[in-house]
């Protein structure tokens, strides 16, 4: 099996807090993959880790100008941008 594979059945499972960690060892061994970090960070997103998954999505895009990550930035600023609380107490 390999470590997507894996990494998906932990997803398909609910078991996103384990694919996270099968995700970190998965990086240390290849850094340059910019799949991996953009999986991450959408997992990251899932849980409500904004920051983590935005440093992901750079890190992906980074790696890869042409990564899927580079729409979930795009999507992630857009986000941070609508909900930004200052825009409501100036």
């Amino acid at each position: 099996m390999s470590v997507f594979q894996k990494i998906e059945e932990l997803i398909n499972e609910n078991r996103v807090d384990d694919a996270i960690i099968a995700l970190d060892l998965a990086i240390k061994s290849d850094a340059d993959n910019d799949q991996l970090y953009f999986t991450r960070g959408k997992l990251h997103w899932r849980l409500g880790n904004r920051s983590q998954a935005i440093t992901d999505y750079e890190h992906a895009v980074a790696i890869n100008p042409n990564s899927p990550a580079r729409i979930a930035l795009d999507n992630a600023h857009d986000v941070i941008s609508f909900f930004n609380p200052d825009i409501f107490n100036p």
